[in-house]
């Protein structure tokens, strides 16, 4: 428990230090193939008591991707790379999660890609909303999860 614990602590300080940023495109596109035949390790994954929450703040960052991009031309790389990192924390050793919170960033990455194809004044607004969410949903994890 104390390591998921740790995680959650991670996830919480990074996502608010970000401000619930950018993840690499490339992000967008990786998926977790689970290991033929099921390691051990696999087969005991659990989920953390906090699963939820970073499912939907996955969700949440892939959406705030799509359209930060979208609405802003200067790049920021030291988030996507602060991001990704802490996805490889929150999953090692655990592919199946991984899987999860990696189709959680797709869909919230597509469901704007196939309604926003140019920045509006509702797109920025949506942004906004999101990255608020995002905010909220990382310090409710911290509050609750992160000692």
């Amino acid at each position: 428990m104390s390591q998921h614990l740790n995680r959650a602590k991670t996830l919480a300080i990074a996502a608010l230090a970000l401000g619930v940023a950018l993840v690499s495109p490339a992000m967008a596109q990786t998926e977790a193939v689970p290991q033929a035949g099921g390691s051990e390790a696999a087969g005991s994954e659990k989920a953390a008591p906090y699963d939820d929450r970073l499912t939907r703040l996955s969700e949440v960052v892939g959406a705030v991707h799509y359209l930060r991009n979208l609405c802003n031309s200067a790049a920021e790389p030291e988030w996507r790379q602060s991001l990704s990192d802490l996805m490889e924390n929150e999953t090692k050793a655990e592919p199946k999660r991984r899987a999860r919170l990696t189709a959680a960033y797709n869909r919230g990455y597509r469901s704007f890609a196939s309604v926003y194809t140019t920045c509006t004044a509702a797109a920025v607004r949506a942004e906004e909303n999101y990255r608020n969410e995002g905010a909220t949903l990382a310090a409710e994890i911290t509050a609750r999860y992160g000692n």
